[in-house]
């Protein structure tokens, strides 16, 4: 395993691949580099770009070290940063995207900034999410914890039922506990003005045309709150957007 050590002494495990400009990869909740979409992504990108990605705190090869705090999560990612070469283009998706947001509002480094639909959508439910999702891990009944968060954004209840069913649901329940990390991240769905208003780099906020209203308003909401953002939309895509759509929108803004 590759790895670099954050300053409280968290392994961070990465990979890097290709060629160019520094580009790191930013997963979001439940994603790491052996679960989710970066690897495909990252593959697409490497002509272009030396890509970097990694499994946040607490996700595949990565270690944890409690307790948890944005601030740690942001000193992760400035380590990468550091790994790098100093300087680096950040690409981040859904709650990953709140990370990658208060990473660049707060530090140097990060020299241009693309999310994809940061879900920062304001809902009396998320009170209630929160305080069901940490009850749950507290009693150490992290599959519940998944299933919640996956009825939370909108999953099917026979389709978390058939989940559990599967091999890959062990995985899941493994990395459970970092949901928690999320949630505290996205701050109740409030976009934090406090950062949107301090980001001074070029930043593009996407989303996907068949995605729900609430993650499109939310991406929208999120570039008007950054004076140096702009909007655009992705014909056609999701919020599991695909690497092949993504990748020549990513590849025309960082050059």
């Amino acid at each position: 395993m590759t790895a670099l050590t954050s300053p409280d002494g968290t392994l961070i495990g990465y990979e890097r691949s290709g060629s160019g400009p520094a580009l790191i990869l930013v997963d979001g909740a439940m994603c790491h580099r052996a679960a989710g979409p970066m690897r495909p992504l990252a593959a697409l990108l490497s002509p272009s770009f030396t890509v970097y990605t990694y499994d946040r705190r607490g996700r595949g090869e990565s270690t944890d070290t409690p307790p948890y705090t944005p601030g740690r999560e942001v000193e992760d990612l400035r380590a990468l940063i550091t790994e790098a070469g100093g300087e680096a283009y950040v690409y981040a998706i859904s709650s990953g995207a709140a990370l990658a947001l208060r990473a660049a509002a707060t530090g140097p480094g990060i020299t241009r900034l693309a999310l994809y639909e940061p879900p920062f959508i304001e809902s009396p439910a998320n009170a209630t999410y929160t305080a069901r999702l940490r009850a749950l891990l507290a009693a150490g009944l992290t599959g519940d914890a998944v299933a919640l968060f996956m009825a939370h954004v909108g999953m099917p209840a026979q389709a978390i039922d058939g989940m559990r069913t599967q091999p890959m649901w062990a995985g899941l329940e493994a990395i459970a506990p970092t949901l928690a990390y999320d949630d505290e991240l996205l701050g109740g769905g409030r976009i934090p003005h406090d950062l949107t208003s301090a980001i001074t780099i070029p930043t593009l906020v996407l989303s996907g045309t068949a995605s729900p209203d609430g993650l499109q308003s939310a991406a929208k909401s999120t570039a008007d709150a950054i004076p140096t953002a702009e909007h655009r939309s992705l014909d056609g895509q999701t919020h599991d957007v695909q690497p092949d759509a993504l990748a020549p929108a990513l590849t025309d803004f960082f050059r």
